[in-house]
Order: C-alpha cells, then structure tokens, then sequence
C-alpha cells in the first residue's frame, strides 16, 4: 500500500461522534457503532494524493495514544458535541496538549456534532374531539435550544492560534474552520472533509517541493583521488 501523503486525525471526547462522523463521508452511512478502541483510519484519495484520517478513542483510558496518532499531521478535527459544553471545554483541557507532534503548520478545524437534535422538530399540539365539536389536532414547531453556540467554538479556533503562535493572519478564517454537523442527516459533513483536503494538498506540495530541494545529487558528485599511503607516497 502506498504511504499516505497527508494525515488528518480527529480528536474529542467520548460520544461526540467522531467515528459517525468518519463512517459518514467514507461509507455514507450512519451506524450504530461503540466507542473506539485505540485508533482506526480510512484512507481517502484526494486527486492524485492519498490522505489519511485517523479517529481516536475519546475514553480516557486510551487518552495518551492521542499524541502518537497526531505526530506529523497536517490537519486537526477538534469534535465536540453542540448539546453538551463540557465537550467543548475538554478539547482545551484535555485534547489540545495532544497535538504538540503535530506539523508546526498543522491546521485545525473546530466541529460541533449532532445539530440534528437541536434542529426544528413538528409535534402534535391541541385537542383532539369529535366531528360535532369541529375542532382538529394542530402541529406546533418546537426547537430544542443549542447549548454551545457557533462563536463559542470561534473563540476556541482563536484561542488556538495564540496557543500555537501562529499569525491569524496566514491561517483561515474562524468562519471557515469552524463547523457545525450531523453524522446522522449528513449536514455539512462531505464540506468539513472536502474544505481541509483542498486546504491540505497545498500543503502536502509545498512539503514535497522543500524535501526535493534538499536532495543531494550522489551521482553528479566527484570522487576525491585515493593516494597511497607510506612514506614513498
């Protein structure tokens, strides 16, 4: 198998839906799944490069495996989940400190999962009664409210950044990092993917171009004339 050009790795506390998230854009489907064990990854052909995309163990028994997985990777998906803030607080706690064997231009996209349960739900309202009443059942439009809200995870991206030392203003934009998505309807899940591939191959070419100017030509290298030694030489 060729070795992967790029690595993507995905990081968040258990149950956010990091591994939904994965089987979602590479299977297209969205499973009943357990918590992953240790670390798994697809591989994903981006034009003419491989990238590969890591998802970690959330549990905090496999915790330390995080930093091994996100040794030289290009790209970061911080997972949290929109209905519970503590998820959102553990990326900083607890994942952040992980991505110090990450690229030193390592990119990181901030992602809140399962808005499908904060999205508009229609429930049946009223009193249902006999025809001689002429009164109907209703529907009423219900929406459970988000507890982590977008800027939230606008001020974290930033946060990021300062952490990192890296200049605002060569990174993208928060807007364009931060995303809110569903594993489970598949909202804005191929554009988390697809917008950190296009980031990355950029990347990926600079990096080839920087490793090809480093090569030394042996063969086009002159050998030194041997002499003989000893005291006649």
């Amino acid at each position: 198998m060729r070795k992967p050009d790029g690595k993507i790795v995905l990081l968040g506390d258990m149950n956010v839906g990091k591994t939904s998230l994965l089987q979602r854009y590479m299977e297209r489907r969205f499973p009943d799944t357990v918590s992953t064990v240790g670390g798994a990854f697809y591989l994903k052909q981006w034009r003419s490069f491989n990238i590969s995309i890591w998802d970690t163990a959330g549990r905090e028994q496999f915790h330390g495996l995080g930093s091994l997985y996100c040794r030289g990777a290009a790209a970061i998906i911080l997972t949290y989940d929109v209905n519970h803030p503590q998820s959102l607080f553990e990326l900083e706690d607890r994942f952040l400190g992980l991505t110090e064997t990450a690229n030193n231009d390592c990119l990181f996209a901030i992602v809140g999962n399962k808005v499908d349960l904060t999205m508009e739900r229609d429930t049946e309202g009223g009193e249902k009664e006999g025809p001689a009443s002429g009164k109907v059942g209703s529907c009423v439009s219900t929406k459970v409210p988000k507890q982590v809200q977008p800027e939230d995870a606008v001020a974290l991206y930033r946060k990021i950044l300062k952490y990192k030392m890296l200049d605002e203003r060569e990174m993208p934009a928060a807007e364009q990092m931060c995303f809110e998505t569903s594993a489970k309807t598949g909202h804005n899940v191929d554009l988390l993917f697809e917008t950190l591939f296009d980031l990355v191959v950029p990347m990926i070419t600079r990096q080839r171009a920087e490793e090809s100017d480093q090569i030394v030509d042996i063969a086009s290298c002159k050998t030194p004339k041997q002499t003989r030694s000893g005291c006649c030489a």
